[in-house]
C-alpha cells in the first residue's frame, strides 16, 4: 500500500512548513513523497515512512525526529516546537565515505499529532472498516476471552473472521501471538491489521477495546465504524490515566456511542450488505442501563441471575442485581456447573415472541464446554448472543458449537504435569476479577490455596490494598511479586499491597511474602504447595516480559512455571 503525501493526509488540517517547525510553506512548492508506511516509533522508520512525533507521558516524540531523519522518513508529522537537533541533523555533510543522506522529509505541523493519527491511517489504508462488520468488545474484564469465543464461533458458523486482542490477533488465519503489552494497539497498527483483514477476504472483524483505545484523548479507535459492541462489566481501574470513575465508564461507553455515527452499509467482499447493529450488555452490571442509554441501537442483555460472578460468592450478604429493563430482550444463564476441566449450563430465551407477537413457550438448550470457570459463562453468552445476530444463525445452532471452542492462553490455564497440586496460570490482576476467580475455586479446595501476583507500576494505586485483601480473604498464602514495576521500587509497590492482606490477619514472612523476583517467587510457591492444594499465578499470564525502570526482562509465565516443575521432578 503506497500513497503521495498530500492524498495520505487530504482528510486533515495541517501546515507544511520548513525544518525549523515554524516558517510556512506553499504546499505547491513542496515535494510530495511517496509514503509507504506510517509509523509512530522513530526506530521503525525507513525511506518512505510518515512519521508521527507524538506527545508522551515522559517525553515527547519531537525530540526523536532526528532519528526519524537519519532512518529515512519521507515525511514528519508534529505538533508544537520542533527540537533544534532536527534541523541540524538535516543541515549535517555527510562524512566521506558515510552513506548518502536521504531526500529532506516534509514536515507536518498539526493540532493534535495524536488525534489525526487516526483519520489519516483510515484514509492511507482505504477505510477497512467500510468492508467488514465490526465488533467491539469492552469491559474490566472478560474482554480477551470474549473476543476470542466471538472468532472462533464466527469462523465455526463459516464466517471468514480476523480479530485483534490483548492476548492474540488473527488477520484471517490462525491466532498470532500479541507481542505488545497493549489491548488496543494505536490507529496505524488497528487500520493497517482490518487492511489486511480485507485483502484476506475477511467478512468480519472482532476488536478488544479499551477505555484507553476508546478514550478521545488517545483516539486509537477513531475512524473505526463500529456495528456492534459487547459490555461485559466496568470496575475500578485505570484511574491514573481517567482519574475517576465515572470518565472511565464514560470513556468506555463511546463504543456504544460509535454504533449511532454510521449507518452500517458496507461493501463486503465486493457487495453492498447492511449489517445488523445492536448493543449486547451484562444486565448484573450496575452500570448496564448506562451503556443501553448511550446507543439509539437496539441492545440485548444477558444474565446468571447472579449465579456465575461475585453475587455468587457473597451469597445471602451480596448486593440486590440491577432491575432489567423490560424493553430489553433477555438470554438467560442457569444451571451452572463448573469443574476443573469444563464448564456446563443452560440457556433460555424467556419472552420470545412469534411474529404475531405472542409468547411463545421458552426453549431451553445445554451448552457444554471444556472451559474452566464459572465466570466464563458470561463471556460464552455474550458471544453466542452477538454471533447468532451478527450471522442470522439459530443461537441453539450457535450454542451447540461451543463445545469446540478453544481456551485462551493464560485464562484459567492448567498446567499439569503429574505435581501433586493444582497449578492455574490467569491474567487477573484487579479486585473485581481477584472477587471473582478466587470464590469458586476456595469452594472445591480441599487443601491450601496459594497466590502469587503483583500489581502494575505507574498505574492506579487505589486497587494495590484491596488486592492484598481479597487474596488474604479466600487464600492460605500469599506471595506478591514483580507484574510490571516499571520506574516504581519493587518492594515499595508490594509493600502498598501487603498493607490490605496484613488488614486480614496475614502476618508477613508467615503466610505473607514479598519475593520480588518472580521466577524465585514460583519456586517458593512450589515448595511450599502439597496435596489437593491450589497455586494461583496470577497478573502475567500471555505477556511476554516484565518491565522494569531500565530494561524490560524477557519472560513467559506458563514456560517458567513448566521450567520450575521440571526442577523438582515433574
Amino acid at each position: 500500500m503506497t500513497k503521495n503525501l498530500f492524498d495520505a493526509i487530504s482528510t486533515i488540517k495541517y501546515t507544511v512548513t520548513a525544518s525549523d517547525g515554524k516558517t510556512p510553506v506553499n504546499q505547491n512548492e513542496s515535494p510530495n513523497p511517496e509514503i509507504s508506511s506510517l509509523v509512530f516509533d522513530s526506530r521503525d522508520v525507513k525511506p518512505g515512512s510518515l512519521f508521527f512525533a507524538l506527545p508522551g507521558t515522559h517525553t515527547t516524540g519531537n525530540v526523536f525526529i532526528s532519528k526519524a531523519i537519519e532512518n529515512g522518513a519521507a515525511a514528519i508529522v508534529f505538533e508544537g516546537e520542533v527540537s533544534p537537533c532536527a534541523s541540524t541533523s538535516l543541515a549535517a555533510t555527510p562524512s566521506a565515505g558515510s552513506a548518502p543522506q536521504h531526500p529532506q522529509p516534509v514536515f507536518i505541523r498539526v493540532d493534535d499529532a495524536r488525534k489525526v493519527m487516526a483519520p489519516v491511517a483510515a484514509n492511507f489504508y482505504d477505510n477497512p472498516s467500510s468492508k467488514l462488520g465490526i465488533i467491539g468488545v469492552t469491559g474490566t474484564e472478560g474482554k480477551s476471552s470474549t473476543v476470542s469465543f466471538v472468532w472462533q464461533l464466527l469462523c465455526l458458523t463459516g464466517h471468514k473472521a480476523g480479530f485483534i486482542s490483548t492476548v492474540q490477533y488473527s488477520l484471517g488465519g490462525e491466532a498470532i501471538a500479541n507481542p505488545q503489552h497493549q489491548t488496543t494497539p494505536e490507529a496505524t497498527i488497528i487500520q493497517r491489521q482490518l487492511y489486511e483483514m480485507v485483502e484476506n477476504g475477511c467478512e468480519y472483524a472482532v476488536v478488544e477495546t479499551s477505555s484507553h483505545g476508546l478514550s478521545p484523548k488517545l483516539n486509537r479507535t477513531g475512524n473505526l465504524l463500529f456495528d456492534a459492541g459487547i459490555f461485559m462489566n466496568v470496575t475500578l481501574e485505570h484511574l491514573e490515566f481517567h482519574g475517576t470513575f465515572e470518565q472511565y465508564r464514560d470513556d468506555k461507553a463511546n463504543l456504544f456511542r460509535k454504533l449511532d455515527e454510521h449507518n452500517h452499509e458496507k461493501l463486503i467482499l465486493g457487495k453492498k450488505v447492511k449489517i445488523p447493529s445492536f448493543g449486547i450488555v451484562n444486565l448484573e452490571d450496575e452500570s448496564a442501563s448506562y451503556f443501553i442509554k448511550a446507543t439509539k441501537q437496539p441492545v440485548l442483555g444477558f444474565t446468571t441471575e447472579g449465579k456465575a460472578g461475585k453475587s455468587a460468592a457473597e451469597g445471602t450478604e451480596a448486593k440486590p442485581l440491577p432491575k432489567i429493563p423490560s424493553s430489553i430482550p433477555v438470554l438467560l444463564g442457569r444451571n451452572i456447573a463448573s469443574a476443573r476441566f469444563g464448564l456446563t449450563f443452560d440457556m433460555t430465551e424467556p419472552h420470545v415472541i412469534d411474529e404475531h407477537a405472542k409468547p411463545l413457550p421458552p426453549k431451553v438448550f445445554h451448552v457444554k464446554s471444556s472451559l474452566p470457570g464459572a465466570f466464563n459463562t458470561y463471556n460464552l453468552m455474550a458471544a453466542i448472543e452477538a454471533v447468532s445476530r451478527l450471522t442470522g444463525t439459530d443461537i441453539e445452532k450457535v450454542a451447540s458449537l461451543v463445545e469446540k471452542l478453544v481456551p485462551v492462553k493464560g485464562r484459567m490455564t492448567v498446567i499439569d504435569k503429574g505435581q501433586p497440586f493444582e497449578l492455574i496460570v490467569d491474567y487477573a490482576h484487579t479486585p473485581s476479577s481477584f472477587e471473582t476467580i478466587f470464590p469458586p475455586l476456595r469452594r472445591r479446595c480441599s487443601g491450601k490455596m496459594i497466590a502469587l501476583f503483583g500489581s502494575g507500576g505507574e498505574r492506579d494505586t487505589k486497587k494495590r490494598p484491596l488486592q492484598g485483601e481479597i487474596a488474604a480473604r479466600f487464600c492460605d498464602i500469599v506471595i506478591l511479586t514483580d507484574e510490571d514495576p516499571r520506574g516504581e521500587d519493587s518492594v515499595a509497590l508490594l509493600r502498598d499491597i501487603a498493607v490490605g492482606s496484613e488488614k486480614c490477619g496475614k502476618v508477613m514472612d508467615k503466610d505473607l511474602f514479598i519475593t520480588p523476583d518472580r521466577p524465585s517467587a514460583i519456586r517458593q510457591a512450589f515448595k511450599m504447595a502439597g496435596k489437593n492444594d491450589i497455586v494461583l499465578l496470577l497478573g502475567k499470564a500471555h505477556e511476554n516480559s516484565i518491565i522494569y525502570k531500565d530494561s524490560v526482562m524477557p519472560y513467559d509465565e506458563i514456560a517458567e512455571a513448566e521450567k520450575a516443575l521440571k526442577e523438582i521432578g515433574f
